[in-house]
């Protein structure tokens, strides 16, 4: 990436779990140092995440030379009693309209970033 944005202080509406997520299903081989840039996290930060996304069954990845490739499960329900039958392929599906829409993409566009 270009350069690291300027660190976020105060309270966000979404978490880095969902942040990180996001990042993973716009680029599956996406690099942990890449990851952390875009969301304004330290990489050690994005590595524990990461291990929170998989030891919970929303993440695996599987290695090919230097290079992890994610898979997210879509079907995964949310972990929250209040979002009770939201799926992480719900979730996404807002996230990535709104990077969509911040980064000026159609939205006409419609692309899957819930699986590999």
């Amino acid at each position: 990436m270009d350069g690291v944005p300027e660190p976020h202080t105060g309270w966000t509406f979404v978490t880095n779990h969902a942040r990180v997520l996001a990042a993973i299903a716009d680029n599956h081989s996406a690099r942990i140092r890449d990851i952390a840039a875009r969301c304004r996290l330290t990489e050690r930060a994005v590595q524990k995440i990461i291990s929170d996304l998989e030891e919970a069954g929303y993440l695996s990845h599987t290695r090919e030379g230097r290079t992890n490739t994610y898979r997210i499960d879509p079907s995964k329900v949310l972990r929250h009693p209040a979002e009770a039958g939201l799926t992480v392929a719900a979730l996404l599906s807002l996230l990535v309209q709104d990077e969509a829409d911040r980064s000026g993409s159609s939205p006409n566009s419609t692309r899957s970033h819930a699986t590999a």
